[in-house]
């Protein structure tokens, strides 16, 4: 959880239903119960205070160069790892990233993901929902920005396809949850391999916070389920 947000501003420490954004997460962690330990990953000092004060594990900041606005994710989670086996003086085979501004999760969803994916002896696990949108059927390309003139679809298919029913079904990933290995982890190059699989979540349950209208809306759906 950096501290720095342009989408929604100070979003990890919002307040949704009275509760910080970062409170849904550290709970869900701690009551699947199948975590040795829950580890903060971020570069705020208060973010790491609370974050304690709701049971996550924390003794260290993430470097700056790892919290900018355009600073990947992975350099940050392998950081966190590196420190963990540092401080607990112990190799974790595998890491899971549960991202704050995803709050819709449920438990089970991390407990049903994590069998996932030891059941199918994946290398890496990445969570997504159905797309409504799909790039073979109702997403295109404009080809001529300027006068927003002349499109194409976003992929080709070795056939033209006129109805959604027809084309291959894609997914939205939903940054809910990712499962490394730890080799993959510490060697990652791209989620786009063989041995990486998709725990399928539903779209009631997929919401990833980059703006104040996914706020509103995940706001509304935990008042409604009483979160």
């Amino acid at each position: 959880m950096r501290s720095g947000s342009k989408g929604v501003k100070n979003k990890n420490l919002r307040l949704v239903n009275g509760k910080p954004l970062m409170y849904f997460t550290i709970k869900q962690a701690i009551k699947s119960k199948i975590f040795d330990h829950v580890v903060i990953s971020t570069d705020s000092k208060k973010i790491l205070k609370i974050a304690k004060s709701y049971g996550a594990e924390g003794w260290f900041l993430r470097p700056k160069k790892m919290a900018l606005d355009k600073s990947p994710k992975i350099p940050a989670v392998k950081h966190a790892l590196i420190q963990a086996e540092k401080f607990y003086n112990k190799k974790f085979e595998v890491i899971v990233e549960l991202d704050a501004t995803s709050p819709l999760r449920k438990v089970k969803d991390i407990i049903n993901a994590y069998k996932f994916f030891i059941k199918k002896k994946a290398n890496v696990l990445v969570t997504g929902s159905k797309s409504k949108k799909n790039p073979y059927f109702n997403m295109v390309e404009v080809i001529d920005k300027k006068k927003m003139r002349g499109l194409k679809r976003i992929k080709e298919h070795k056939k033209n396809i006129f109805r959604r029913q027809d084309a291959p079904q894609v997914y939205d990933c939903n940054a809910s949850i990712y499962i490394w290995n730890r080799k993959s982890l510490m060697n990652f190059k791209s989620f786009m391999n063989k041995k990486t699989v998709l725990y399928e979540m539903p779209e009631s349950r997929s919401i990833d916070i980059d703006s104040k209208l996914d706020l509103q809306i995940v706001e509304f759906l935990l008042r409604k389920n009483n979160v």
